[in-house]
């Protein structure tokens, strides 16, 4: 297993500052006062009820990094249904978030939106896929059974008193990632913070402190009681983060991607002294870290099929790689049986479907591109790119640039304007073609009343014949697809 000693893969990113005691605390002030309308409100209705009530967890965390949002968290003294008629006074809208974990939610005006929850303290057993849910009666019961220290700080909403027993507010202001309790104890009652301390990682840009990673190297075998869509669901907040690559550094060399996605870690090939062919790990990490710059680049939102993809565009490599002659290594067909692997893993985290064929659609056609630059594409071999790739085709866009990799600048440079004339002439045939909505020249009626046939598998293989005769010439025209399609069934049907 790799030692986390290895600094340069737990670095914190550049996308999260973090601030000294005296900015955390100027950052947590000006906050405080951003929201006091709506905590006002809140601790008025509480306090008179008798409850207690203390903003708590991520709020308090990113209050002090100066980058609170609309979401506010809050725990309190006050039993679900007490809370979700306390909140009724404030607010129109108000839903059960999930009363028997405690939480009710509810919208405040001014665009603000609540949870609150119950004092609580949860626990695992051995054998069980779930966390058993105890309310607690005291703020300070309630800290030390939360994830990391860093989420273990509240506010008393009506004093403004800060809570801080296990200071996390000096975690904070050192980047470390520590839990209030043993982390041993800690990941025992929730298993899934083990794969939360490699995302805030990433998402944070802090680095876990050495007995977190050692007791996450320990406990690797915990996570198997968790259920497999928790699994997936925290896999994807590490994916789409900012800057996933030092939490997925962390996840893999702690031994928990053994665990959930062992296709990554097996992507570690050793390199022959040589240098004959890449680290094919870090060549998956550096793609995911391009492809999300192409990403923001394009415009788009953190998309987590794209970045699925890009990560494990090469995990077929494995299980495909042969030493050729002269010291030569290939890896012969690694796109059919990556997307393979690929299916078979999401499908066992319960990955959607629809998420699961494009991912594995876009492992499948990432080497397509690859021969354009070195030869004349024809207008159907274009043609069959767009059709093939579908709905996908802006993300296999982005995956295919996001792959080039290599070190030589006249070798990249020939890479993107190949590929850009490739988009140029996409973006050309499509407004000469209608290529987004490529279909035959004659439609299922059509085809019928020409052949004289009903429906039925004769109309099907009619379809598809016009269908690659649609890519292979381009738009025919109604009388000459006809009469190619007469010619056509009288040697096949």
């Amino acid at each position: 297993m790799d030692s986390l000693g290895h600094r340069r893969a737990l670095r914190p990113v550049d996308s999260v500052s973090v601030p000294s005691l005296t900015q955390a605390q100027d950052n947590a002030v000006a906050e405080l006062m951003r929201i006091s309308p709506v905590v006002d409100r809140l601790g008025t209705v509480f306090a008179a009820a008798g409850h207690e009530l203390y903003l708590v967890g991520g709020s308090v965390r990113d209050a002090l990094l100066g980058r609170l949002g609309h979401d506010l968290d809050f725990t309190t003294s006050a039993r679900p249904d007490q809370i979700e008629r306390l909140l009724k006074k404030v607010s129109r809208e108000v839903w059960d978030i999930g009363k028997a974990f405690g939480t009710i939610g509810c919208n405040v005006e001014g665009g603000w939106v609540v949870e609150v929850t119950t004092y609580r303290a949860d626990t695992y057993h051995e054998d069980s896929r779930k966390p058993e849910v105890a309310f607690g009666d005291s703020l300070e019961g309630d800290l030390v059974r939360r994830d990391f220290t860093v989420n273990a700080m509240a506010v008393d909403v009506r004093t403004r008193r800060f809570v801080d027993p296990h200071k996390g507010l000096q975690d904070l202001a050192a980047g470390v990632i520590r839990t209030p309790g043993t982390p041993e104890r800690s990941f025992s009652d929730d298993p899934l913070r083990m794969m939360r301390a490699a995302r805030f990682t990433s998402q944070l840009g802090f680095t876990p402190a050495p007995e977190v990673v050692g007791a996450m190297q320990a406990m690797t075998e915990r996570l198997d009681i968790i259920s497999a869509e928790r699994v997936r669901d925290e896999l994807s907040k590490l994916v789409l983060t900012d800057r996933p690559r030092d939490g997925l550094n962390v996840f893999v060399a702690t031994g928990l991607a053994d665990r959930v996605l062992p296709e990554l870690p097996a992507l570690r090939l050793e390199v022959d002294e040589h240098h004959r062919h890449k680290d094919v790990y870090e060549h998956s990490l550096t793609v995911l870290d391009q492809a999300i710059e192409l990403e923001k680049e394009r415009g788009h939102e953190p998309d987590l099929v794209l970045r699925l993809a890009a990560l494990l565009h090469d995990i077929g490599k494995p299980a495909t790689r042969r030493f050729e002659e002269a010291g030569k290594v290939s890896f012969h067909h690694h796109d059919i049986v990556g997307a393979k692997l690929a299916r078979k893993r999401m499908r066992a985290l319960h990955f959607s479907g629809d998420e699961t064929k494009q991912v594995c659609k876009l492992i499948e056609l990432h080497l397509r591109f690859h021969g354009y630059g070195e030869g004349d594409w024809t207008d159907s071999a274009v043609r069959r790119y767009v059709r093939d790739a579908g709905e996908e085709l802006e993300r296999l866009h982005i995956l295919t640039r996001a792959d080039s990799t290599t070190r030589n600048r006249r070798r990249a440079a020939s890479l993107r304007a190949a590929y850009d004339h490739l988009e140029e002439r996409i973006e050309l045939l499509s407004e000469q073609e209608e290529l987004d909505a490529m279909r035959p020249d004659l439609n299922g009626d059509q085809i019928m009343a020409i052949l004289d046939v009903s429906p039925g598998p004769a109309v099907g293989k009619a379809y598809k014949f016009l269908l690659e005769l649609r890519v292979d010439r381009g738009p025919l025209g109604e009388e000459e697809a006809a009469q190619l399609l007469r010619e056509w069934a009288a040697d096949n049907l």
